[in-house]
């Protein structure tokens, strides 16, 4: 009889909740063995939180994409076209230089210069008062810094940039999970936003089933990516 291979994101049996290797398995699965490109993965994530975020907001509201150097960062910036093309006012700042970007992200980066979609790089600590400035100004903020790769705590600006998320008290779509949130314990890892909503891809997180870690995550609507159905959290 052929088994599976170790790793093979197919022996799982979802819909469950995921933990940070699962996500990643599955990622590396859909891309190298199935075909599917990350971008095209990256893509499909950030049109259904887009289609989350649409769902909450009004016409002329003013959204804030805040995104980070990894690839989380890059679903922030396809979120943040969707929105455009929807014909919602939406800004966005990256907190890294675009040479610093992971590639996929980079790629996002490019398509908005090119687009005209206003977007700004913060690579620099930035004080607190510039922060609170920035958000009172948005009517929602997505949450593109930080995804499920962390297991560390968060430091720094992006420590910095969380903090003013959680003091400005506008509501929050966090994309895949809130940034600083352990994926697979659902506590903070040092400090953790605190969403309105998650739009969680593939399947809900291991951590978001834990003891208070719904103060962090607010209303959790999973988006699938592209991965086959039977592999999407339900």
């Amino acid at each position: 009889m052929k088994t599976r291979p170790e790793g093979d994101p197919r022996m799982l049996a979802p819909p469950r909740s995921l933990t940070r290797d699962e996500v990643r398995a599955i990622d590396v699965w859909a891309a190298e063995t199935i075909g599917l490109p990350t971008l095209v993965l990256m893509e499909n994530a950030g049109r259904g939180a887009a289609e989350v975020l649409l769902d909450r907001i009004h016409e002329d509201a003013k959204v804030l994409v805040l995104c980070g150097p990894g690839n989380n960062g890059g679903d922030g910036a396809v979120v943040a076209r969707h929105l455009d093309l929807s014909r919602r006012t939406v800004s966005v700042v990256w907190f890294a230089k675009s040479d610093r970007l992971s590639p996929d992200a980079a790629t996002q980066h490019r398509v908005l210069k090119g687009l005209g979609l206003p977007q700004d790089e913060w690579p620099e600590s930035t004080e607190a008062s510039v922060l609170d400035e920035l958000l009172a100004e948005a009517d929602w903020v997505v949450d593109g810094l930080l995804g499920t790769g962390l297991s560390r705590p968060v430091e720094g600006q992006l420590r910095d940039v969380i903090e003013a998320i959680n003091r400005s008290g506008r509501p929050v779509l966090a994309l895949d999970l809130p940034s600083g949130l352990d994926t697979d314990r659902g506590v903070p890892l040092g400090t953790a936003v605190r969403a309105t909503v998650t739009a969680t891809f593939v399947a809900r997180k291991v951590g978001f089933d834990a003891s208070g870690a719904a103060a962090f995550t607010g209303e959790v609507h999973v988006v699938p990516i592209g991965v086959p159905a039977r592999w999407q959290g339900a």
